[in-house]
């Protein structure tokens, strides 16, 4: 009643497309502890239906408004390894249920989640907890993603030897090489990876399991195994063109500014650039925005992001209700930045000259009811062609790859994820799965809670029983 939401300012645009640093100014503890006390503690606190993890998120606001930071940070990693990922990556859904935002803005959950992580970490709160006493029993964590470090943290913890594989060249996953760093600077995971080292996990990075080592061999040499590899199969366009130089996945495009910005050496031939050329981006989701941002920084002459499902409303729609996550329209840091975007638009071809891309031919679509189901229909007359020097390809995942489940024999569902039980072990006894894996392409704070809980089944497994923290 006091205070209305607020939230940190952006930099200006014109400043942050000239770097890659995050784009957020600093938020002022005084306002920080304002805008906790707008929570109101409720009696149900929905705000913890709508966060996958359970965090307890009235409790470490009241300690916020109340000052004790080093309690709030102890609630928090009381059901949360990585606050400063989800801080800034998460899209929220906390918020989405808190009780205030039925009439009112909601409180700004993961901003003051994000400041109790970083002053934590300023006053060296955040140490290594090594395990009194180890168990003797080894585990291979495969995948070195949000659930893959979970599942590691919890397991070496436990007392466990935890070997994590990762096939690139660095620990992280697409917080590494996904996540651009103007959304999320990479020195944060450098300080996690020195605490889960010295926390006893093992980093085997630049080690493709399915490739390189035959994935069955691991079950030799470990009591038990996680999958963590993700959902990593991307959606293609299949359509005339596709072949032309100039059309890439958005994970071929993205890895390769993020390993110029840590350093290496990415020859020109093998970068992929939107300098100077004008870029269409296809998928009007979190990863299309990535590319935005991106294309922007590396001066682009133009760009187009087109969504093949319309545009979302402005305001929740009777059948999204609170506490549901709202599906409405929404302006990132990157859209800010320019470019247009456009909505119901089907790409029919691609066409190009000396084998290079040059056009896309579209055509507007409709959603119309049709046998109970909404049918998408071309709209006669809609034609259009675009220029394109540059197509972003960032249409979602179909699931996980398949040769490092194949050589494990593990079962897939209907829907091409790993089967897992209730203790996330797959159909093969002594492997389990985390994360996108299984659950498909998803949130950075499902992949945590997913990894936290398969560290739960895989101590069990190997233990008997778990003192493992659940969620």
């Amino acid at each position: 009643m006091e205070f209305k939401r607020e939230t940190p300012t952006r930099r200006p645009v014109p400043v942050r497309v000239q770097d890659w640093l995050e784009v957020y100014e600093e938020f002022p503890p005084e306002k920080l502890r304002a805008q906790a006390a707008r929570c109101m503690d409720c009696a149900i606190p929905f705000c913890h239906q709508g966060c996958p993890l359970g965090n307890i998120i009235p409790d470490w606001n009241d300690l916020v408004y109340r000052d004790q930071w080093r309690k709030a940070i102890d609630r928090l990693h009381a059901t949360n390894n990585f606050p400063e990922f989800t801080g800034r990556l998460c899209p929220a859904p906390c918020e989405a249920a808190c009780v205030l935002g039925i009439n009112d803005d909601p409180v700004t959950i993961k901003q003051v989640e994000l400041e109790i992580i970083e002053r934590a970490w300023k006053e060296g709160w955040v140490q290594p907890e090594p395990p009194e006493k180890k168990t003797g029993m080894s585990v291979a964590v495969v995948g070195s993603g949000p659930a893959g470090l979970a599942c590691a943290q919890q397991l070496a913890r436990a007392g466990h030897a935890v070997s994590l594989y990762e096939r690139d060249d660095r620990i992280g996953g697409l917080l590494r090489y996904g996540i651009p760093d103007f959304k999320m600077e990479k020195r944060f995971i450098e300080r996690r990876l020195d605490q889960m080292e010295a926390e006893g996990v093992t980093f085997r990075p630049s080690v493709n399991v399915g490739v390189e080592v035959d994935a069955s061999s691991l079950r030799n040499q470990y009591d038990a195994i996680c999958l963590a590899g993700g959902a990593t199969w991307a959606r293609d366009l299949e359509v005339p063109g596709r072949e032309l130089s100039g059309v890439c996945f958005a994970m071929e495009y993205l890895p390769l500014q993020n390993k110029r910005n840590a350093g290496d050496e990415v020859p020109d031939e093998q970068f992929i650039s939107a300098k100077d050329k004008r870029v269409i981006i296809l998928g009007g989701g979190d990863t299309g925005a990535d590319c935005l941002g991106t294309v922007h920084r590396q001066g682009a002459t133009s760009v187009k992001q087109y969504e093949l499902l319309p545009r979302p409303p402005e305001s929740r729609p009777t059948s999204n209700p609170w506490p549901t996550y709202p599906n409405i329209y929404r302006v990132s840091s990157a859209h800010e930045e320019g470019g247009d975007r456009d909505y119901s638009i089907m790409t029919k071809r691609l066409s190009g000259e000396n084998d290079v891309l040059k056009k896309l031919h579209g055509v507007r679509i409709e959603f119309v009811p049709e046998n109970g189901r909404m049918a998408m229909k071309e709209v006669p007359g809609s034609e259009f062609e675009e220029d394109v020097d540059l197509l972003l390809l960032a249409m979602g995942f179909l699931g996980p790859e398949r040769y490092m489940l194949e050589q494990l024999g593990v079962e897939v569902n209907e829907r091409g994820n790993v089967r897992a039980d209730a203790n996330k072990m797959t159909s093969v006894p002594g492997v389990f799965t985390a994360g996108d894996m299984t659950r498909g392409q998803s949130l950075i704070v499902w992949a945590i809670m997913e990894g936290r809980a398969a560290a739960q089944g895989i101590d069990r497994y190997l233990m008997g029983e778990t003192e493992l923290p659940g969620n």
